[in-house]
């Protein structure tokens, strides 16, 4: 049956989100693309546990020259209140779906409005407020499909949605200095060990004075607060290959330590890499995995290219300025003045605005970082390290499966694996998941034939379940349901994962991401590769949807 009433739908649902978010909604109609579909088929082997570790890839020296048991019931975790919001919502809009697909207007609304408020009404704590954003605007934007594209349960999509680094345009203007900040710095100056050299200029004050007003602060204090989960990785990586361990702080420049920050020339990840460097570098580039978002590998490869741009130039702060307009740039600006000086550069306006300016900002956030008491920052509580392991995938595995047989929720695999294109992991790939339970999800995912783990499911039995209600439940054919739980004698019991097949789904031919930021209002869509995920069954049966992490232009040297 058609659903003749989706206007009503449209306004009233929308309406609603809009008066929960208040004025900081008003947005074009042009809202961030969500949704979620079956994903198709992939053959492949079993699947082995294993730790990842990088392997850097050589880079050349001339390189600026020319079936099975079924488990019992493990423990897990308990849930973040922030992870069972974000559950609770996904719960609402599947049941909302149901409803809209069965031509029930007044309940689909329902569902809808419920999944909002859940997100909307309850505060958040600043680590986990982008997050319920991001979702926030994923829910909104798929309601709103519903009614202007006119698609339903059966053709949904997943898209890739990129974050906004906070400091985006900063290196493009000009703040003034502030004469009182000299003296003080400079005392500072006096006191501060740095493996980088730090030099006192008006333009590296200009950038302290702006990093102590209230939006600067702000933003710094963000930067440093995320820089926790990364912090002691980059240093080791950094260390590694020579490079001062200041130099983390490129990183908040480029990023703010957002591993899913894009920029409009589609530069990515935490260290802003184009798609030719680092596919230089060794950062592979498919259809599924961008390793440039991939937090470790990309850090990796940025100290080997920070250590090739120094043995190139002999300077730190040349070597940097490389980092942010490629070396070609340098290398002719340096030709035409006859002056191997970044501050001679610069004041001879032989560099890009945004380089000229590149250098000083980052210096401005090591001196403030290294005297944090003198600039309010001491009381900063950096986010905690990642903690995670890592399983080998040898056949193509979707994310919904891997959920399935950990009972996390997809928000918590996405933003472990944010190199991840589509909701469908590769073979091959390294899965990370939380720390100790990689173990499990092998014995989980060997229960599912390796052939239909791209489009299969696994359910965990709860009381009073039978073969039957879980078939009406997750839309799967009751004999096949049987026969894929051969080894288990009449109904399951509470707490046994049982594995539900189902058909994988065509997949869309549109596609395209978004671009998601700290300003919903303001979002930018931009046109590039689309996620596909497996299509939510007619009962509504979990499918969730993963979103992924836009920047300043940098330029494309990078």
């Amino acid at each position: 049956m058609r659903l003749n009433h989706r206007p009503a739908i449209l306004i009233q649902t929308v309406g609603l989100a809009l008066a929960l978010v208040g004025c900081a909604s008003t947005r074009s109609a042009s809202y961030t693309k969500f949704a979620s579909a079956f994903l198709p088929a992939a053959p492949a082997p079993t699947v082995t546990s294993a730790a990842t570790k990088a392997s850097p890839n050589k880079t050349d020296s001339g390189l600026y020259n020319h079936e099975p048991p079924v488990l019992l019931a493990s423990v897990s975790p308990v849930p973040s209140p922030t992870e069972q919001r974000l559950s609770e919502a996904d719960e609402h809009f599947r049941q909302g779906r149901f409803f809209y697909e069965q031509g029930d207007p007044a309940n689909a609304r329902a569902e809808f409005d419920r999944a909002l408020e859940v997100l909307l009404a309850s505060p958040a704590s600043p680590g986990d407020r982008q997050r319920i954003e991001r979702k926030t605007d994923q829910l909104t934007e798929a309601i709103y499909r519903f009614d202007t594209e006119g698609l339903g349960a059966s053709q949904s999509e997943d898209e890739v949605v990129y974050d906004k680094p906070p400091l985006e345009g900063i290196l493009d203007m000009t703040f003034p200095v502030d004469p009182s900040l000299k003296p003080k710095v400079a005392g500072e100056l006096g006191g501060t060990v740095s493996q980088l050299p730090l030099e006192l200029r008006d333009p590296v004050l200009s950038f302290v004075h702006y990093f102590s007003t209230e939006r600067g602060h702000k933003t710094l204090e963000a930067g440093l607060r995320r820089a926790g989960r990364y912090r002691a990785m980059i240093e080791s990586a950094l260390e590694q290959e020579g490079i001062p361990k200041e130099l983390i702080y490129l990183a908040q420049d480029e990023s703010g330590f957002l591993p899913r920050a894009r920029s409009v020339k589609s530069c990515v990840g935490l260290w802003q890499f184009a798609r030719f460097r680092g596919r230089q570098y060794g950062l592979n580039q498919t259809p599924y995995v961008d390793e440039r978002m991939d937090a470790e590998k990309a850090t990796r490869a940025a100290a080997r290219h920070l250590h090739d741009l120094y043995k190139h130039f002999g300077d730190w702060y040349l070597a940097m300025a490389a980092y942010d307009c490629g070396p070609g740039c340098v290398d002719r600006a340096v030709e035409r003045t006859g002056y191997a000086d970044f501050w001679d550069l610069q004041r001879l306006n032989v560099l890009p605005k945004e380089t000229s300016n590149y250098v000083p900002l980052i210096l401005a956030i090591t001196i403030m970082s290294k005297n944090a008491k003198d600039y309010g920052l001491d009381g900063v509580q950096p986010d905690p390290p990642e903690a995670s392991d890592a399983v080998n995938l040898d056949s193509a595995t979707s994310l919904l499966l891997a959920s399935d047989a950990l009972g996390v929720s997809l928000a918590e695999l996405e933003d472990l694996n944010p190199a991840l294109l589509k909701s469908l992991a590769p073979e091959g790939y390294p899965l990370k998941v939380p720390k100790g339970r990689g173990d499990e999800l092998v014995a989980a995912l060997n229960q599912v034939p390796a052939e239909h783990r791209a489009s299969w499911r696994l359910h965990r039995v709860e009381t009073g379940e039978t073969f039957a209600s879980i078939a009406h439940r997750t839309g799967a054919n009751a004999r096949a349901l049987q026969a894929a739980n051969s080894s288990v004698e009449l109904d399951p019991k509470p707490g046994e994962l049982v594995v539900v097949p189902l058909s994988p789904r065509p997949q869309p031919a549109v596609r395209r991401t978004v671009a998601s930021g700290k300003h919903a209002a303001a979002r930018r869509k931009t046109h590039v590769a689309r996620r596909s995920t497996p299509a939510t069954s007619a009962h509504g049966y979990p499918t969730a949807s993963l979103n992924s992490s836009h920047r300043r232009a940098k330029t494309v040297n990078r």
